[in-house]
């Protein structure tokens, strides 16, 4: 039991909203045998695509705690179900962050290329027929296309260009998936990368693979992918002001006597 991460009772729910689940535990799992580096790293702007119930988000806040400095906390999904659910959630721990209905970051890029510090995503990437991707509701959750990859590559181009120069990026894959590849992939991009959570169960083997640049790997000019170095001050709040979002009240302390699973 730890106090730094959402407790499953308050977890919100919702029948077309994806639920914490193996997946969710070790993705968490993975952050919290990494959060000495990310307490370290003083990540400023913090991100998760796909936060479902807002599971993984709200424990991110939680660990990080009042050690974050005032780290900013954004969170997207494409099913307005699961934003209205992380709300609940978040509240039910009484922590803060924005949350953006939109599809991965569509329409975010260019506002924040560069300037996301920390990346979690648990992507839909169980193996489908293509056309149950992006399907409305809980299917967009878990429907990943051939191998399971066609959200999970659409993701990996939209974090090259999100991440700062510092970021990092904590992703959830299947074996179905090549993992192996991902890595060799990202890998050309300029990141290094490795395995913080390994974990099989009677359905799947899921890796918990976390990204960051290396700059001792030499990247093809073509596989370089722009991004800008600096951020403009005030460049969250006007991206935030552009959409649909919801406000919540943050408290001023964590109650050190929640606990987790």
């Amino acid at each position: 039991m730890s106090s730094r991460i959402a407790q499953i009772r308050l977890v919100s729910s919702h029948p077309e909203v994806y639920e914490p689940c193996d997946d969710s535990f070790a993705l968490v799992d993975a952050l919290l045998a990494d959060r000495k580096n990310l307490l370290e790293h003083k990540p400023t702007l913090c991100m998760e695509v796909g936060c479902g119930s807002g599971y993984v988000i709200t424990s991110l806040m939680l660990m990080l705690g009042e050690e974050a400095n005032g780290a900013q906390f954004i969170a997207t999904d494409i099913n307005h179900h699961a934003i209205r659910v992380t709300q609940e959630t978040m509240e039910a721990h009484r922590v803060h962050a924005e949350l953006i209905n939109t599809d991965i970051a569509s329409g975010l890029e260019n506002r924040l290329a560069g300037l996301v510090d920390l990346l979690v995503v648990n992507p839909p990437y169980v193996p489908t027929p293509e056309e149950e991707v992006g399907r409305e509701g809980i299917a967009s959750a878990w429907a990943g296309g051939e191998n399971g990859r066609s959200v999970i590559d659409r993701i990996l181009l939209v974090a090259l260009k999100l991440l700062s120069k510092r970021g990092w990026l904590y992703m959830v894959t299947l074996t179905a998936n090549n993992p192996s590849q991902i890595c060799r992939q990202m890998r050309k991009k300029g990141y290094d990368s490795r395995i913080i959570v390994q974990r099989s169960t009677e359905e799947e083997s899921l890796h918990i693979i976390k990204f960051w640049k290396d700059f001792d790997i030499e990247v093809d000019a073509k596989d370089v992918v722009p991004n800008s170095n600096a951020a403009p001050a005030g460049v969250v709040d006007s991206v935030l002001s552009q959409f649909q979002r919801l406000s919540f009240w943050r408290s001023s302390d964590v109650n050190s006597s929640r606990s987790g699973k």
